[in-house]
C-alpha cells in the first residue's frame, strides 16, 4: 500500500471465523483464538472459506505487507500483547509484524524509583517519519484516567509534520490497551485516541466481536473489548492472562487480513 492510499476492501469479500483448536495453557475453554480467513468465490459462483496464500516465483519474489506494532510499555503487560500480537500477524503469509517501542519521557532517576523493569533491549525505538513505511499499524498503551498515557500521546504529539503533508491517511490501524481495573478505561483509553486518526485520515479497524464465544464469556476476568485487545494489570503484578494475550493475537490476524485485501484493492 502507497502512502496515502485511500482505499476500501472489495464487496466481495467477507471476513469468516472459524474455532481453532483449544491451548492447553488456557484458562478458559472455549477462549483460544480464531482463524481470520478470507471467502474466495469458485468457478461456479459459490463462496468457499480459504486461507490467503501468496505465491513466490524466481522473477516475482514476494514483498511482505508490514504491520508495525507500536506501543508504550511500563511494567511490560502492553509489551506482553504486542508480543503475541505479532505472532497473530507473522500467521498470516505474506504479512509481518514489525515490534516498536515509543521513547521514554520519564528521567531514569523517576523510573528507578518507580521500580520499572529495564527495557528488552531487542525491540527499537521509532520515529514518528518512520510511520509511513508500514501498511497497516497497531498502537498500544496503559490508559491514564481513561485515556493514552503521556508517552502515547507525546509520540502522536511529534507527528506533525506526517499530519502536514497526509502521508497516513488511509492507512488501516488499531489500539490495543492495558488498565488497573476492570472499569479503569478497556473502551476509553480505545475510542478518545481515535481523534489522533481521524486528524490524519486513517481507518479505524476494531476488531468488533469475531474474537467468537470467548468476547461473551463471563467465567473469568479478561481485557479487551469491540475496539481491540486488553489486559487488566491491577496493581502491576498479575500478567495477562491466556485468554488476553488470545484475544491479542486474534487482533494480529484481523488486522493482517484487512491490510492484505486493502492492499490488494489498490
Amino acid at each position: 500500500m502507497g502512502k496515502g492510499g485511500g482505499c476500501v476492501p472489495s464487496k466481495k469479500k467477507a471476513v469468516s471465523v472459524v474455532d481453532d483448536p483449544p491451548r492447553e495453557r488456557a484458562e478458559g475453554l472455549g477462549n483460544a483464538p480464531i482463524v481470520v480467513e478470507e471467502n474466495v468465490h469458485d468457478a461456479d459462483g459459490d463462496t468457499t472459506a480459504a486461507s490467503i496464500q501468496e505465491t513466490a516465483s524466481p522473477s516475482h519474489p514476494v514483498v511482505k505487507l508490514k504491520i508495525f506494532i507500536v506501543f508504550y510499555s511500563m511494567y511490560g503487560h502492553v509489551e506482553g500483547l504486542a508480543k503475541r500480537m505479532k505472532k497473530g500477524v507473522d500467521g498470516v503469509d505474506g504479512v509481518e509484524g514489525v515490534l516498536y517501542r515509543v521513547p521514554e519521557t520519564l528521567p531514569i532517576q523517576v523510573l528507578q524509583q518507580m521500580k520499572v523493569p529495564p527495557k528488552d533491549e531487542a525491540i527499537p525505538e521509532i520515529a514518528a517519519a518512520e510511520l509511513p513505511a508500514a501498511d497497516g499499524l497497531l498502537f498500544g498503551f496503559p490508559t491514564r484516567y481513561g485515556t493514552m498515557a503521556a508517552q502515547m500521546k507525546a509520540f502522536f504529539d511529534s507527528t506533525g509534520q506526517l499530519w502536514k503533508s497526509q502521508e497516513l491517511a488511509g492507512k488501516p490501524a488499531g489500539f490495543f490497551v492495558s488498565t488497573g481495573t476492570q472499569a479503569g478505561g478497556q473502551e476509553t483509553t480505545a475510542w478518545t485516541a481515535i481523534t489522533q486518526l481521524a486528524h490524519h485520515g486513517m481507518l479505524f479497524v476494531p476488531i468488533g466481536y469475531t474474537f467468537g464465544p470467548g468476547m461473551f464469556k463471563m467465567d473469568s476476568i479478561r481485557g479487551g473489548s469491540p475496539y481491540g485487545a486488553g489486559v487488566f494489570a491491577g496493581d502491576g503484578t498479575r500478567e495477562p492472562s491466556e485468554t488476553e494475550l488470545a484475544l491479542a493475537e486474534h487482533q494480529g490476524k484481523y488486522m493482517a487480513v484487512i491490510v492484505k485485501r486493502l492492499a490488494r484493492s489498490s
